[in-house]
């Protein structure tokens, strides 16, 4: 599960964020965290040099580019590899808005397709996976497509009654 997208500048202050299933209560411990974790370790950092932190079964996967820090966070199936991939994806569509890795005052002008563009990835990933099979009768068959470790996939089938025909 992609758990958290957060675009900061070089102060730390927050530009962009995004957050998938994380309570209100534990969105201002992430924020913080990454920060702090930004400050700690991306001084020097060449743009798009990517770094990884983990947690338990959360992993954390940042960089630079330009003036701004992104950093992604997931868990189970979202693993360092699938957050690289996912990182790799924001990054070019950020070059792509703005022509080049963004100062802050770039990033800021371009906020409004910098927003569209985010959430129509942080969408497809979170979406990308679900595949909708439909079947006569009241049941709806989800198949959700998880990526391992060894980039095998496995499915997931889920059953719904739905209660009334579709």
């Amino acid at each position: 599960m992609l758990l958290a997208v957060l675009i900061a500048n070089s102060e730390g202050n927050i530009l962009v964020e995004r957050f998938n299933g994380v309570p209100a209560e534990e969105r201002l411990h992430w924020r913080s965290f990454l920060v702090k974790l930004g400050a700690d370790n991306l001084k020097g950092v060449k743009n798009e040099e990517l770094l990884v932190a983990n947690h338990k079964s959360v992993y954390i996967v940042y960089t630079v580019l330009g003036d701004v820090s992104i950093f992604i966070v997931g868990k189970d199936e979202y693993d360092e590899l699938a957050l690289a991939e996912a990182i790799f994806v924001i990054t070019s569509a950020l070059k792509d808005v703005c022509g080049k890795p963004p100062t802050e005052r770039l990033f800021l002008d371009k906020y409004g397709k910098i927003c569209l563009c985010l959430d129509e990835i942080v969408w497809k990933i979170c979406a990308s996976n679900v595949h909708f099979k439909f079947e006569t009768g009241n049941n709806l068959e989800l198949t959700r497509k998880f990526p391992s470790k060894n980039w095998n996939n496995k499915n997931m089938i889920v059953g719904l009654d739905l209660g009334y025909p579709i």
